[in-house]
């Protein structure tokens, strides 16, 4: 059963991705639309065979702007935010009745279609859920796998071309490799419900990657590293600690990173904290 819970796949927000999405959609939607016919196309103007491919490809381009705009809008937010699956499902829904509501609109007003407005409306969704899904669908399936590919071959590399101890492989509660990165890239780890939240570096900025898995099993694969449990929410890399305060609710943990949260420090883990930081500081 798919967990409509988890976050979606980076690769869906990932710029080039997106792109590569606009553009086959809109090829898609060029071929599927002048073969088809399934907006009755071919009686929308009494030209030829080549004018009528003009002018409802003009149309049909104008109605992908709606994916541009939707993939543009995505793309920011997830910047800010991680998207979960059933988001993502509500928001390629969204996609559907604007993109068909466009089509309708434009057989109704501007072609003056004599059908009744609902019927158009049903149709129109039928067919546009057609030109979007099943290049969603075939993408997705490409992304995914080139993604596996990647990984894989990056866990082949990092075995050749450096310390294997460097390079950590996050996997999920079912043993799904999700993530592979180095742990000089790493900053900290947050706890959040059944997932974890991994805060690392790329790019040059820092990224987030939720993880359905728990705090306690990431600790045990960490022991004797310099990523440390330093709260029973956080696990910290102490490479990346610069400074520890101490407040009146208890210890603080200040990194080396520009605008990074400060990082508390729980009563337990207080001794430990301390060990590690003298090793760090000598």
């Amino acid at each position: 059963m798919v967990d409509i819970q988890k976050p979606i796949p980076n690769y869906i927000t990932n710029k080039g991705n997106i792109v590569r999405l606009i553009f086959f959609t809109a090829a898609f939607a060029l071929v599927f639309i002048n073969i088809y016919s399934p907006f009755g196309v071919e009686t929308w103007y009494n030209v030829t065979p080549l004018e009528l491919f003009f002018y409802s490809s003009l149309v049909i381009l104008t109605g992908v702007l709606v994916v541009v705009i939707s993939r543009v809008l995505m793309y920011q937010i997830s910047k800010k935010r991680t998207l979960l699956l059933w988001q993502y499902l509500l928001w390629i829904l969204a996609e559907i009745i604007f993109m068909s509501l466009f089509y309708t609109l434009y057989e109704s007003v501007i072609l003056h279609e004599k059908r009744n407005f609902i019927d158009l409306a049903t149709i129109s969704v039928q067919n546009t859920a057609l030109i979007i899904l099943l290049p969603y669908s075939v993408l997705w399936l490409y992304f995914s796998w080139k993604e596996n590919k990647d990984k894989l071959e990056a866990l082949i590399q990092g075995e050749t071309s450096f310390d294997a101890s460097k390079l950590v492989a996050f996997h999920d509660e079912k043993g799904v490799l999700r993530l592979s990165l180095k742990t000089e890239n790493l900053i900290y780890i947050e706890a959040a419900d059944n997932y974890v939240n991994i805060h690392y570096f790329n790019k040059g900025k820092v990224s987030k990657f939720m993880l359905r898995n728990s705090l306690k099993r990431l600790e045990e694969m960490f022991a004797n590293s310099e990523m440390v449990r330093c709260h029973r929410s956080y696990i910290v890399n102490f490479e990346k600690v610069r400074i520890i305060r101490k407040d009146k609710d208890g210890l603080r943990l200040e990194l080396d990173i520009p605008n990074a949260q400060d990082i508390p420090v729980s009563k337990s883990y207080v001794e430990s904290v301390m060990d590690t930081f003298g090793k760090y500081c000598r």
